[in-house]
């Protein structure tokens, strides 16, 4: 039974250092740094009882996003690239779970809003959301934040939209 423990706890301890985004390099000054520190992300709104299940809780709305119908592919290479370095030790591109849920129907399910606050914002979203407290309860891991910039997080959208089909 010891063994067995002590295996389960070497096997997450794995996969969260495994997740875990790197150090980022940046030019920036300390002055920036701590701007960007101080800044928390915008909220669904002051009133907790208004939070929106579609949009999720960040600062991305539908109309920030300006998604077009037509898939960007440089977008989406760029996010598959990314996406290969910081999210695939957790998640596959189809509907089967890893360590996280699989990503198939991913954006016929969620909003693009939704979606881009739980890969920016995810530990608000897990604590307020209903749904990705119902995908905590089966993966029985918190996602961890990766610090993706925005143009990060949108290109990864853009890879989502395109493994679900949009052209």
């Amino acid at each position: 039974m010891k063994k067995v423990v002590l295996i389960t706890s070497f096997a997450i301890a794995a996969i969260l250092v495994s997740c875990g985004g790197g150090e980022k390099k940046s030019t920036e000054s300390a002055d920036n740094k701590s701007a960007e520190t101080k800044e928390q992300p915008k909220t669904s709104g002051a009133n907790p009882d208004s939070y929106d299940p579609k949009r999720g809780e960040g600062k991305w709305t539908a109309d920030m996003l300006g998604l077009k119908d037509k898939l960007d592919t440089k977008m989406a290479k760029e996010g598959d690239n990314l996406a290969g370095v910081k999210c695939f030790s957790c998640h596959k591109v189809t509907d089967e779970k890893l360590v996280g849920p699989g990503w198939k129907g991913v954006t016929k399910r969620r909003t693009p809003e939704w979606i881009m606050n739980f890969i920016t914002n995810p530990d608000p979203m897990l604590d307020k959301d209903p749904e990705a407290q119902s995908m905590l309860e089966i993966c029985l891991v918190r996602m961890p934040n990766q610090n993706l910039t925005d143009d990060e997080a949108r290109h990864i959208l853009e890879y989502m939209r395109e493994n679900d089909g949009i052209k």
